[in-house]
């Protein structure tokens, strides 16, 4: 016989239910990166403007406020967020201090707010006296949060408020009662305590809440130059040293550059070492690859004799210092035959069949001077903790920019593990990736924490390539983590368009990667002095390269790009527009040949507009489109184009205006905009 359920079942709420009475909701919170997995990227001095959708059932008025901190502080900074239509939200918070940050929203409904809202909508006195009851009450708790959070002046001022509003109550006309429970500087002081039982703070997925790194200005905007110690004597008998570099600093210096790279450092290995253009038959005196790392002499840590000793090298940093240059060390991890690692810790390397050990190859080229490691060795921990260590030490000799050669060869959790246990300690270094790979991958090494990555631009040539990827990197999701690094050239990389020769592409491509991209580098003197001999036809090794073998460069040769150079960097360095990735966007202009664009800064003020002829032979012109909403200007008023490359100075008026190019001449127009800011004379008069 089936019986009746009791009328005084026990609660059969399923566990795990969210408290019902939490009815706000947040979605769509931005920026983010994969949904908060991996942190945003920032600068010190930066302000993140964060955004959500708050909302909740219902006609109750929500309220919700951005929580903000660096990681080690004990106590959230927090504003109250600021409706931007559609239950969409915003608010801001700046970073100056380097290191890992966290920020979140939290949402409520307020009933404080709500009443408030309702009130002022309330004309029957009934109502309204009754209305006047329920809001003195919700101020009186406010008072009572006031006090328990030691605001004592604002809990006393509360305390009056909500009495008088109660006394008020029985006699008060609606005029009255409105005019008392309405009062704009008592309601700010009542929302500064609002009641958070209900409150919802975001969680994204595993992370308790949304991260930020912050890092130094330099690793947003950076000027690289990059040159092989080793070739720093002038004289292709002599090994270059430390001390040889050190007279390159003015000139490095002089061209604008704030980042001297160099290739390895370290002593290299001599069995298997490569002889001039990477032939396998090197004689007595050749020097074999950088890349090739270890010897006798020791590994990662060490440094090749020829060079100098560590005292020479700390005295080469702090000279750089002195000339504005900070110095980027290349950290490659891998190993040549001769390593001390290959005989200490074989565990660490892949083995052929025949039990030997397996060389580096990316078929059909092939390293046989170098051996990768087995990021699935057994000794795994061993080997991110040595490898790791190879960061350290370097740190502790006073680097903090280094430029990783192939990251994406190894793990990515090593690379995560790695990065974050360097800067728990070093906030403030810098890792530049250098992985021309597929996107995906470049992508996850930027997430995983490299403050900069190489780039496509390399090979990116025409109107419709260079503006779908600067579109890309600028405007897509990757602009909240991916720092585009633009190099026209590397020692690994002659690009086709370079093996002419010809002086108005170098100038043209250089042009481009100091412009579209905030931090940009170049392989020289090989580059300013317009080398351009490929290896074989066909091909991207340069001929004679310095991967393999001395060079003594000419940098006073009549050719020299060194000034053009120096002109694009001084003009980066002048203009904050040219400084940040994401004031980018491209004009329209009516020839295939032009490519048209404009970097604004982050407050307006400061616009360049770039014109580049990618015809290398012939005189290009057409009429570009002009922003003028973007650019602050009116449809009417004249403003003036400042070229900053050559002085000339254009007045233009309106949407569409006239340009031309002599390739032959200066393949590009940077020119900063000037508006009008009145007449003297008869003369109209720019800032």
């Amino acid at each position: 016989m089936n019986k009746m359920a009791s009328s005084t079942s026990p609660d059969i709420t399923p566990v795990g239910l969210p408290d019902g009475r939490v009815r706000v909701i947040i979605e769509s919170v931005t920026p983010t990166v994969d949904g908060g997995r991996f942190p945003i990227k920032r600068v010190v001095g930066d302000t993140i403007d964060v955004e959500a959708d708050c909302f909740a059932d219902g006609h109750d008025v929500v309220a919700c406020q951005l929580l903000w901190r660096q990681r080690c502080a004990a106590d959230w900074q927090q504003g109250n967020m600021q409706p931007l239509g559609n239950d969409r939200w915003h608010a801001r918070f700046a970073v100056d201090a380097l290191g890992a940050w966290e920020y979140t929203v939290r949402a409520w409904v307020d009933p404080f707010l709500s009443w408030h809202h309702d009130f002022a909508r309330r004309v029957d006195i009934a109502d309204v006296r009754i209305a006047a009851l329920t809001g003195s009450a919700l101020i009186v708790e406010a008072a009572g949060r006031a006090r328990r959070a030691k605001a004592t002046a604002d809990a006393k001022a509360l305390k009056a408020w909500g009495a008088e509003l109660a006394a008020a109550a029985d006699t008060g006309d609606v005029a009255t009662l409105h005019g008392l429970g309405l009062d704009k500087a008592l309601a700010e002081v009542a929302q500064r305590h609002p009641d958070l039982r209900h409150a919802l703070t975001y969680v994204p997925g595993a992370a308790a809440t949304l991260a930020v790194t912050v890092e130094p200005v330099r690793a947003r905007y950076s000027t690289w130059y990059e040159f092989f110690p080793r070739s720093a004597a002038d004289d292709v008998t002599r090994h270059g040293s430390f001390a040889d570099c050190e007279a390159w600093l003015p000139y490095v210096q002089g061209m604008g550059f704030d980042v001297l790279y160099f290739p390895p450092i370290h002593p290299i290995g001599r069995s298997k070492r490569k002889g001039p253009n990477n032939t396998l038959t090197p004689g007595p005196t050749d020097v074999g690859s950088p890349w090739a790392i270890g010897a006798a002499e020791g590994g990662h840590d060490a440094i090749l004799s020829e060079l100098g000793t560590l005292a020479d090298f700390q005295r080469l940093l702090k000279k750089a210092k002195a000339h504005g240059l900070d110095i980027a060390l290349d950290i490659a991890f891998q190993c040549s035959p001769d390593h001390p690692w290959v005989s200490q810790h074989p565990e660490w390397f892949k083995k052929r069949a025949d039990g030997s050990v397996q060389y580096a190859e990316n078929p059909p080229k092939k390293y046989q001077d170098i051996y990768p490691f087995d990021f699935e060795s057994a000794d795994w921990h061993g080997l991110w903790d040595a490898l790791a260590g190879v960061f350290e030490y370097w740190v502790s000799q006073g680097v903090r920019i280094f430029r990783v050669d192939n990251p994406h060869t190894k793990a990515f959790p090593f690379w995560e593990w790695a990065i974050a246990r360097i800067r728990s300690h070093s906030p403030d270094v810098i890792f530049l990736s250098e992985a021309f790979t597929r996107p995906r991958v470049m992508h996850r090494l930027a997430k995983v924490g490299f403050s900069q990555s190489y780039t496509y631009f390399t090979w990116r040539n025409t109107k419709a390539e260079l503006t779908e990827y600067f579109t890309e990197l600028s405007q897509g999701p990757g602009k909240e983590y991916f720092r585009p690094n633009a190099w026209p050239n590397t020692p690994d990389i002659l690009p086709t368009a370079l093996q002419s020769g010809a002086r108005p592409v170098f100038m043209s491509r250089v042009a481009l990667a100091a412009t579209l991209a905030a931090n940009y580098g170049l392989y020289g003197p090989a580059y300013e002095l317009l080398e351009h001999r490929p290896l074989k036809a066909g091909g991207e090794e340069y001929l004679d390269s310095e991967k393999f073998e001395l060079r003594a460069w000419q940098r006073d040769r009549p050719e020299s790009l060194a000034a053009f150079i120096g002109t694009l960097n001084r003009i980066r360095r002048d203009n904050p527009a040219l400084q940040r990735d994401t004031g980018l966007r491209f004009l329209p202009v009516d020839n295939e040949q032009l490519l048209a664009y404009a970097k604004l800064s982050e407050d307006g003020s400061n616009v360049i507009v770039c014109v580049v002829n990618l015809d290398p032979h012939h005189v290009q012109s057409g009429w570009i489109d002009m922003d003028l909403a973007a650019f602050g200007l009116g449809p009417d008023l004249p403003y003036q184009m400042h070229d900053l490359i050559t002085d000339a100075r254009y007045l233009w008026q309106g949407v569409r205006n006239f340009v031309s190019l002599d390739p032959q001449q200066v393949p590009a127009h940077v020119m900063r905009l000037r508006r009008r800011i009145g007449r003297e004379n008869d003369f109209d008069l720019f800032e």
